[in-house]
């Protein structure tokens, strides 16, 4: 998802989440902790009851019905989510060009595989997300390399990688490591705490590196890998 979603008028972001399965609850919820006023939709109601307990509106309904889609008024919303997932790839297609005919100005749908992905695209979506892609790629990252705790992708090219120091770089500053020059890496912060999970230092010339330290990199995931491999 894009780190930032155009926002139109006054007040909180406006976002509709239709499909409440694992991926559309976890969303949903996570946008309210942010301050998003949600209206959630779903067919089924131990879903829509669940997600009752902090959207701001939770409807039982078909979004497959066309009329009962246009009442959420996609085009007054900063963001509709199609999260419909492998229980109907036809759902999720038909609802996702539903919305993108009735306005929606920031419209992200979820795939389930490549093709779907690229049905969801040509039918009007503006991003497709795969979750269990993102979080396969992700934990075969953390897996394949041990210092590797956690990559983010910013597109095919480009990837945050949080790295666990090794001892050969204690003791040394940031300006010695020369990661952009030698890495084609460049440190967006040092997180420096209890195992890692303590405050995020600013990235100074002069920050010398202490034992537990976890650097925060951004550039291209195989020169993270590089440098996770020669450390």
């Amino acid at each position: 998802m894009s780190a930032s979603v155009p926002h139109h008028g006054d007040g909180p972001k406006q976002a509709l989440v239709v499909g409440l399965g694992q991926f559309g609850m976890a969303l949903a919820r996570s946008l309210v902790e942010h301050g998003t006023e949600v209206v959630a939709v779903d067919r089924r109601a131990d879903r829509v009851q669940l997600a009752a307990a902090f959207a701001t509106e939770a409807v039982e309904a078909d979004a497959m019905d066309e009329t009962g889609l246009a009442r959420f008024r996609p085009a007054h919303r900063d963001l509709c989510v199609c999260a419909i997932g492998q229980e109907s790839r036809e759902a999720s297609i038909i609802v996702t060009a539903m919305l993108k005919q009735m306005g929606a100005p920031h419209l992200i749908a979820r795939a389930t595989d490549e093709l779907h992905e690229r049905i969801l695209l040509l039918v009007g979506a503006h991003e497709v997300l795969n979750p269990e892609r993102i979080l396969g790629e992700r934990l075969a990252a953390r897996l394949a390399h041990q210092s590797v705790l956690d990559t983010i992708p910013l597109g095919d090219d480009l990837h945050i990688t949080e790295l666990s120091a090794a001892p050969s770089l204690r003791g040394r500053t940031l300006a010695q490591l020369e990661l952009p020059r030698r890495h084609e890496l460049t440190v967006l912060g040092v997180r420096r705490g209890p195992e890692g999970h303590g405050r995020v230092l600013r990235p100074g010339a002069d920050l010398r590196i202490e034992a537990g330290d976890v650097l925060i990199v951004v550039g291209p995931p195989e020169a993270a890998r590089r440098f996770a491999e020669e450390r």
